[in-house]
């Protein structure tokens, strides 16, 4: 399982790459799997606020439907549009083309709250389910 060292990630299994004051996000290849196929993903509109942990979405799968959340608090400048058409490249391309919002930063101190590569590995290691559904 691939986690890109560039990106920053949640617990709650999204992945942020900051450039600047902007925040791509979308979620893991480990979420992706674990969700099976996505068949719908419900996002907010551009100029939306998001919190910090708060949701601002959802991935709609053939086994559930998982709440999006967001790793930072700000605005929503682009959503990616092209998943309502093709949610399934969530499933093919979770770091690439399945990017789902970029956010302007409102402060850039809650980036210290984000994990590295490493610390997401761990993380999925000690949470015990990473060979749950294979």
């Amino acid at each position: 399982m691939e986690f890109p060292k560039n990106l920053k990630y949640t617990r709650d299994h999204e992945w942020a790459l900051v450039e600047g004051k902007e925040m791509t996000i979308g979620i893991t290849e480990y979420a992706a799997e674990k969700l099976g196929d996505v068949v719908y993903v419900d996002l907010p509109e551009e100029g939306d606020s998001v919190d910090q942990g708060g949701t601002f979405g959802a991935v709609e799968s053939v086994k559930a439907v998982s709440d999006l959340y967001s790793p930072i608090t700000g605005t929503v400048k682009e959503i990616n549009g092209s998943l309502a058409d093709s949610p399934e490249v969530i499933n093919e391309d979770p770091y690439g083309e399945a990017w789902m919002i970029k956010v302007e930063l409102d402060d850039e101190n809650e980036l210290e709250e984000l994990l590295t590569a490493e610390e997401y590995a761990r993380y999925i290691a000690e949470s015990g389910d990473e060979d749950e559904e294979e």
